[in-house]
């Protein structure tokens, strides 16, 4: 008898006389021909999955180990430093105590190190040449022609300030709109102070109550205040004031 002459048991209905046990879960919790048990998946964080294509989880996991703060002893105290910070310590020490492969170890990292960081301190001054040469040129042509619709650039190129004896090169400035925008409302509190300021100082040259005095007096030590402040904060920005 093949599969297909084999009588099939009809179908539990669920009026039926269907006793509910071992093996015979109810009808209306059974799984439906053609649907999945699980029609989400594995949930989120279960093990054996695989990183994405784009993911380097090996590299995170080796920084987060890398800056990850432990506790070493320091003189009479105990400090919190990063691995990283840790391993490099206890090998100049090791160095410093005389062990030549740790000297040369050392040694060859100080060097690439400093290596590194003048390229790329002579990459950013060349860089901060280019800008500021493009960008002075432009600004000539433009008055030149007369042209005075367009923006000027940020950072501007009077903003770029490049020390050739240090080989140093910074920008003293806002260097996006949100920067300037910032600076900008600074600037336009501190000229508001400075207005109250000098209004205080020509009502103090006039009054002559004695208790007004001392309420103007108060005004201009908070208005002296305030501008202090802001002059700190905008200097800190590299704002020229």
């Amino acid at each position: 008898m093949s599969e297909d002459e084999r009588p099939k048991l009809p179908a539990v209905r669920p009026d039926s006389d269907y006793g509910v046990g071992y093996g015979k879960p109810p009808v209306d919790s059974r799984f439906k021909p053609g649907k999945s048990g699980n029609p989400q998946g594995r949930p989120k964080g279960s093990k054996n999955k695989r990183p994405k294509l784009k993911e380097e989880r090996l590299k995170s996991i080796i920084l987060e180990e890398a800056y990850r703060d432990i506790s070493v002893r320091d003189g009479d105290r105990n400090v919190s430093i990063p691995m990283a910070q840790a391993i490099v310590r206890a090998l100049a020490v090791k160095a410093a105590k005389g062990d030549l492969r740790a000297q040369r170890l050392f040694s060859e990292m100080l060097a690439t190190t400093e290596r590194q960081r003048k390229e790329l301190a002579d990459e950013w001054v060349k860089t901060a040449i280019d800008y500021k040469i493009v960008w002075e040129d432009e600004l000539k042509r433009r008055e030149r022609a007369g042209i005075t619709d367009l923006p000027d650039p940020l950072p501007h190129p009077d903003q770029i300030k490049i020390d050739f004896k240090s080989g140093e090169a910074w920008v003293q400035g806002p260097m996006t709109k949100e920067d300037k925008a910032d600076l900008d409302l600074w600037v336009k509190c501190r000229d508001d102070w400075q207005e109250e300021l000098q209004e205080c100082q020509k009502l103090l040259e006039t009054e002559e109550d004695e208790s007004m005095q001392d309420m103007i007096c108060r005004d201009i030590t908070h208005a002296k205040k305030m501008i202090g402040l802001i002059d700190s904060l905008l200097e800190k920005s590299g704002y020229c004031i």
